[in-house]
């Protein structure tokens, strides 16, 4: 795990003007910010990635196409389109983004690591074959398209199938409707 510096936000999501690297944030539980982002196919598919072997957190559990931590200084919007880039090999603007919210995930894990973070999400259109993105070693263990209604039956069966985490259900559920409407 690379250890940048991070902000510091509040409780509320606000910057603290403080930074800490990401380490502390997490043995510290101070708050911070994320940048999820959903990838979706004209089709009405979904791409899921699945986290490496090697995660701290949550290895190997199906989630969210691509997701990370917003360096410090950084605009959330590139943290979204660099961390696409560097986990999924996948060039977006700006204008492919299309922000549907934000979300709080507060959790402590076994391993002692206390995460508080604000999930600033965001969908895109997949336009480009699966077999054409490039995991990121280290971050992502394999990827895969569901189809909406595959989605919604993860949603309904999570913490029996390794995907999802379980305390953020209400999340996953929004996120499916938001690609929904889209589509």
């Amino acid at each position: 795990m690379e250890d940048e510096y991070i902000d510091i936000v509040t409780k509320e999501g606000k910057p603290t003007g403080e930074k800490a690297l990401k380490s502390e944030i997490h043995s510290k539980g101070y708050y911070h910010n994320t940048a999820h982002v959903w990838l979706y196919t004209s089709n009405g598919e979904v791409l899921l990635a699945q986290r490496a072997a090697t995660k701290s957190v949550c290895p190997l559990l199906w989630d969210v196409s691509v997701a990370g931590h917003v360096d410090s200084g950084e605009f959330i919007v590139h943290a979204a389109i660099r961390e696409v880039k560097e986990e999924i090999g996948l060039n977006l603007e700006t204008n492919h983004l299309k922000k549907i919210g934000v979300f709080d995930c507060f959790q402590v894990y076994p391993n002692n690591i206390t995460d508080n973070e604000f999930h600033h999400t965001f969908i895109a259109q997949l336009k480009v074959s699966v077999k054409q993105l490039i995991p990121q070693e280290g971050e992502v263990e394999a990827l895969k398209l569901v189809t909406l209604d595959a989605f919604q039956e993860l949603i309904n069966n999570i913490g029996k199938n390794n995907h999802f985490i379980p305390s953020n259900k209400s999340y996953y559920q929004f996120v499916l409707n938001s690609i929904k409407k889209i589509l």
